[in-house]
């Protein structure tokens, strides 16, 4: 009997398709089974790399089912638009297979109590493909906030905060969803990659929860400058009204007394960060000037200069284990190595038939952030109860 982890790729656009060929035909002890997609091309795409790379072509299809009926299939990865992610996960559950998420927003509050109710019914494991947990400052940050280096934590904020205005108006022509999205919403519709990593900081789900958010929306101009300057000639693009906020602001409470703040800046010229943040009774980490502040170390009368509290002060010290143990055997593709990362633990649990680090609850409370600011945004920025996935367990998790 092979040890093998038989795996089906559903959805194989540049996401999935760079996943498949950068990280997952790399991982040894994994075999692509099946490749899925709407779009045949892209299929017979990821047919024709699987076979270069195992000399076995897998079975192609365009309907996700018909992956999932495939019974030596132990793992399912889905990296389909947005609004098919919970959909499949939760039938892949159903179908007894491990399954592991790509990212993005839930639509509705009730696709992830759905999503909840078939872990607990099935105990088929799921796990969100939040890389940016895996980040090395993220990390880091983790490690120095478990060994009270900030002290006890009050505030964090992140965002995504990507300029993606070339995406969103070639979005027809490049087959890619976020161009429907940003027409038809208005919501902080990328929420996981900066409240990934915060909410691991703050022991969301594991000792702490998420209560209730407010959200806010600025006017959309951005997308509407871009096309009148880069696509005059696109008749529809020109006439067209997005609903998508060009900046988005959430501010959510948590059980214990802490904050977060999460910002979409997405349609506006700008360089790329998350801004991950974190803010303590001891110090901070602020990602955008890659500086450490610790009270009794740096004088707080003094202006940052890159000469003092930056994080690579701070590694011998405390890097984290994960990134000690990834250096030792080498660092390998996808985002600077998180891809790699993030899926090496949800291949961990498959092999050894174990619960994935980021779970069931994670993926749907997380998710849910996208749903409640819509509403809230809807609202004139009232604020939203978040609903607890857990359902009382997160105090003893």
């Amino acid at each position: 009997m092979s040890n093998k982890i038989k795996v089906g790729v559903i959805g194989l656009g540049a996401r999935g398709s760079s996943l498949l060929e950068g990280v997952i035909l790399q991982t040894p002890d994994v075999e692509v089974a099946a490749v899925c997609d709407i779009y045949e091309d892209r299929t017979e795409h990821a047919a024709k790399a699987v076979e270069r790379s195992l000399g076995v072509r897998p079975f192609t299809t365009q309907q996700y089912e018909e992956v999932l009926a495939i019974e030596d299939i132990n793992a399912i990865v889905v990296c389909t638009s947005w609004d098919a992610h919970i959909e499949i996960t939760i039938a892949s559950m159903e179908a007894g297979k491990y399954v592991a998420s790509e990212v993005g927003g839930a639509y509705s509050v009730q696709e992830c109590w759905r999503l909840v109710e078939t872990y607990e019914r099935t105990k088929v494991p799921c796990m969100i493909l939040e890389n940016c947990c895996y980040g090395r400052e993220e990390l880091m940050v983790l490690n120095m906030v478990k060994q009270g280096v900030f002290g006890d934590i009050v505030h964090c904020s992140g965002g995504y905060q990507h300029d993606l205005r070339d995406e969103i108006a070639y979005g027809r022509e490049n087959r890619h969803y976020r161009l429907n999205e940003y027409m038809n919403r208005n919501c902080e519709n990328y929420p996981t990659h900066e409240l990934g990593p915060i909410a691991k900081v703050l022991d969301i789900n594991r000792g702490n929860r998420m209560v209730s958010l407010v959200s806010v929306a600025s006017k959309a101009s951005g997308m509407k400058e871009y096309i009148k300057q880069h696509k005059s000639d696109d008749e529809a693009l020109m006439h067209a009204e997005f609903k998508q906020g060009d900046v988005v602001t959430t501010l959510i409470q948590c059980a214990r007394g802490e904050t977060i703040v999460l910002t979409l800046d997405t349609t506006l010229p700008r360089y790329y960060s998350r801004g991950f943040t974190v803010r303590g009774t001891k110090g901070m980490f602020m990602e955008e000037n890659n500086s450490i502040f610790i009270d009794g170390i740096h004088d707080h009368n003094v202006e940052w200069s890159p000469q003092w509290g930056n994080v690579e002060g701070f590694r011998e010290q405390y890097e984290h284990p994960i990134w000690k143990k990834y250096f030792e055997e080498g660092v390998k593709a996808g985002h600077g190595g998180i891809d790699w990362l993030v899926f090496a633990d949800f291949f961990d649990s498959v092999k050894n038939k174990t619960l994935p680090p980021l779970d069931v609850y994670d993926m749907a409370s997380w998710m849910c952030i996208s749903a409640l600011s819509e509403e809230s945004i809807a609202l004139g920025g009232q604020p939203v109860a978040i609903p607890d996935f857990t359902n009382g367990k997160w105090t003893k998790r």
